[in-house]
């Protein structure tokens, strides 16, 4: 099966269009290696994509035909994601003084590395 229609039937992306477009921006990656929209996954591979949060870590444990509820959705994949940031650590993230200004190109750099934007 296909891992963006693979990630759009379990739910996991709200569109397949969307799906599509991450694994062609070399978002999604197929055991360690990136994916192309029509790469094969199979029970046991791991997925890692990026959510707006943190880095998800997903292991397939089931192919689906076609979309299905979430219930369903659930048992067809095993997520070993880390946590996700606290709102505290989301909100310390790139925060300025109010009246500071604008950053300048390397404190941007830096509030970009310190967000994981490599």
């Amino acid at each position: 099966m296909r891992v963006d229609t693979w990630l759009w039937a379990v739910r996991l992306r709200k569109s397949r269009s969307i799906s599509t477009a991450e694994c062609r921006a070399g978002h999604v990656k197929v055991n360690g290696t990136r994916a192309k929209p029509a790469t094969q996954v199979k029970p046991g591979d791991t997925v890692t994509y990026r959510d707006p949060d943190r880095e998800r870590v997903i292991e397939v444990v089931g192919l689906v035909a076609k979309r299905v509820g979430a219930p369903e959705a659930v048992r067809c994949y095993l997520d070993h994601s880390p946590p996700p940031p606290t709102r505290v650590e989301r909100a310390a993230v790139g925060m300025r003084d109010r009246g500071a200004g604008r950053p300048t190109k390397r404190e941007r750099r830096e509030i970009d590395r310190l967000r994981g934007r490599d």
